[in-house]
């Protein structure tokens, strides 16, 4: 019975320290809220941008396979000199007709959202709203919180 009432003893103890350096506050019970790591906090655009890269050396490779065909059926030479404005001009016009419509519609929403458009202040108001109706249900004074 001594070794239990010093282990409560010994806990209650440990446990005061603990309060004690964390200047007396408890931490709120649930997930932890700290900032995700690098790769997890930008794995979408990671995994986009690795996407990409893999498409566009992709469109380099079949490309520079038929300029290459192409140059030989002719009894040509390849010449890097003619297929790099080539593939650059293809790359541009994939991305004009693809990735800079795409673009801009996700960091256009994103950027005029941010700005705060008509959309998303509607959408605040009606979250606003909400939460007065919640907080009136409850008898709570809405705007004396």
């Amino acid at each position: 019975m001594a070794g239990s009432s010093t282990t409560a003893g010994t806990r209650a103890a440990g446990d005061g320290e603990k309060k004690g350096s964390r200047g007396g506050r408890r931490r709120p019970d649930g997930p932890p809220f700290r900032k995700p790591g690098w790769p997890k906090a930008y794995s979408f655009a990671l995994v986009t941008g690795a996407f990409f890269l893999l498409s566009w050396i992709g469109q380099f490779i079949f490309q520079l396979v038929v300029e290459s065909n192409e140059a030989s059926q002719h009894g040509q030479s390849f010449a890097w000199s003619e297929f790099l404005p080539q593939f650059f001009a293809s790359t541009l016009e994939n991305w004009q007709s693809e990735f800079l419509q795409l673009i801009w519609q996700a960091a256009g929403l994103a950027l005029f959202y941010h700005w705060g458009s008509s959309q998303s202040r509607e959408s605040d108001e009606r979250i606003e709203a909400k939460l007065d109706a919640l907080l009136r249900d409850r008898n709570l004074d809405p705007q004396n919180p």
